[in-house]
């Protein structure tokens, strides 16, 4: 099965510091194989023969690495459709649309009733959650609500890195 693991808030700043060469060893140690990781932000895309859940990644991350971070854990299959189903038309920068995923479907339906502006533009989606961002990500407001809603049950990428994970994945 191959599966695409994000975490949140890795090497974003000074906290939360994981060296990717580190994180694709204790993957591999951990039964993956083929693992890549794109950017240095906490994304791996990696095959497994067995069953590998999002709490054990964590707690050997935590326990080996010494980070404590969210992850998430979608199919390649999960992944495409998330790529595919992007329901914002005037989305015309990567840079500017934000997608949250999410463990489960709870968490993305709290994440309904983000309040926008300027220009934004919300919509979830049974796989994700899309937020226009017309005046750049780090200038929205509702970014950061967003981000508050899905607590360590979600985390967001840009559609860009949306996009190169999917490639990533379909390898």
């Amino acid at each position: 099965m191959r599966l695409i693991a994000l975490w949140r808030g890795i090497n974003v700043g000074k906290a939360k510091r994981i060296a990717m060469a580190d994180l694709k060893a204790l993957l591999a140690e951990l039964g993956a194989t083929n693992v890549s990781t794109l950017l240095n932000s906490g994304n791996a895309v990696f095959d497994v023969g067995r069953k590998l859940s999002a709490d054990k990644l964590r707690r050997a991350v935590a326990e080996r690495l010494g980070v404590d971070a969210g992850v998430v854990l979608k199919t390649a299959e999960e992944w495409a459709a998330i790529a595919a189903e992007q329901p914002v038309p005037e989305a015309d920068d990567p840079s500017r649309l934000l997608v949250a995923v999410a463990a489960d479907a709870a968490t993305l339906k709290a994440a309904e009733g983000i309040v926008t502006a300027g220009g934004e533009r919300f919509v979830v989606t049974p796989h994700a959650a899309y937020l226009w961002c017309a005046q750049g990500i780090l200038e929205s407001k509702a970014g950061v609500q967003l981000l508050k809603k899905l607590g360590d049950g979600g985390t967001t990428r840009n559609w860009a890195t949306v996009e190169k994970l999917n490639a990533l994945a379909s390898k």
